[in-house]
């Protein structure tokens, strides 16, 4: 049947979250899913058709309109045919394949063309139906297996720069504490991790010091949601802002692509030298 107004919004409310998640693995970017989730939205809200699957027709509708951000994110060549006789690879490699991706996965996925990352995420992260993969990219669902399975390849073979790069971790550390991703931050912290304070930002009200990983992504799980990328001194770092003020810097030292110590910085003398940065923004 044809829903009301009302039983949209009720409908469209439950998948949000799902969807959200799903538009923010493809695209890389918390934001620009909210905006693509909300044009599903209000596509759905315009269309007096019929659904008879409404998840399905909501995965499919987001994963199109990622698939035409990607693309106007990135113009490339047309996308290399697809071979769809030829032989897929054992079950057992995809399985290793997702256990190595781990915290590096979104930096490979730009080396993948559109529909790559879309097939890709789509299965390999999301568990979805080849025929549901196929729908949101107007192909056969053989394509689609096929397309996956091209961008499996990719992934497997990284190229030798691959290796996030200090800035990289600061994002990913500080967007898995957003999200509440208590394995990823257990992934991107060292072993014997620590946290450390200033005075003034222990009279503000941080912890003095955290020791060890799991300590640690205890206090930063599903925290930190008011921090902002940002420079100290030329290093990347993030800061707890309010009313578009630095108020305590997390400072954080990297080593060999992990987090093994991050400062809390509530000085003046420091919080002068705080710069905002742009979302991937590095300096060499």
């Amino acid at each position: 049947m044809v829903l009301n107004s009302a039983d949209r919004a009720r409908e469209f409310e439950a998948e949000r979250p799902r969807l959200i998640r799903v538009a923010g693995r493809i695209l890389g970017d918390d934001a620009e899913a909210q905006d693509v989730v909300q044009q599903a939205w209000l596509r759905m809200n315009s269309t007096e058709t019929d659904i008879d699957n409404l998840p399905a027709w909501l995965t499919t509708v987001t994963s199109r309109l990622c698939l035409d951000r990607l693309r106007a994110r990135i113009p490339q060549a047309a996308e290399p045919a697809i071979d769809e006789h030829s032989e897929d690879p054992d079950p057992a490699d995809v399985i290793a394949l997702s256990d190595s991706v781990g915290i590096a996965l979104t930096v490979v996925l730009d080396r993948l063309s559109p529909a790559e990352r879309v097939a890709f995420v789509m299965h390999d992260t999301f568990g979805f139906e080849f025929a549901t993969i196929a729908s949101a990219l107007d192909i056969t669902p053989t394509a689609a297996r096929k397309l996956a399975s091209r961008a499996r390849a990719k992934v497997r073979q990284p190229a030798a720069d691959d290796a996030l790069a200090d800035w990289e971790v600061v994002d990913a550390f500080m967007t898995a504490a957003r999200e509440g991703d208590f394995e990823r931050l257990l992934e991107l912290l060292a072993p014997e991790a620590q946290v450390r304070a200033d005075e003034v930002a222990i009279a503000a009200g941080t912890p003095a010091q955290i020791d060890g990983r799991r300590s640690i992504a205890d206090f930063f799980n599903g925290s930190a949601k008011a921090a902002l990328a940002v420079f100290v001194d030329d290093r990347p770092a993030s800061a707890w802002f309010h009313r578009g003020t630095a108020m305590v810097l997390f400072d954080f030292d990297v080593v060999d692509g992990t987090v093994s110590r991050i400062t809390f910085r509530a000085d003046q003398d420091v919080l002068d030298r705080v710069v905002r940065r742009e979302k991937n923004e590095h300096r060499p």
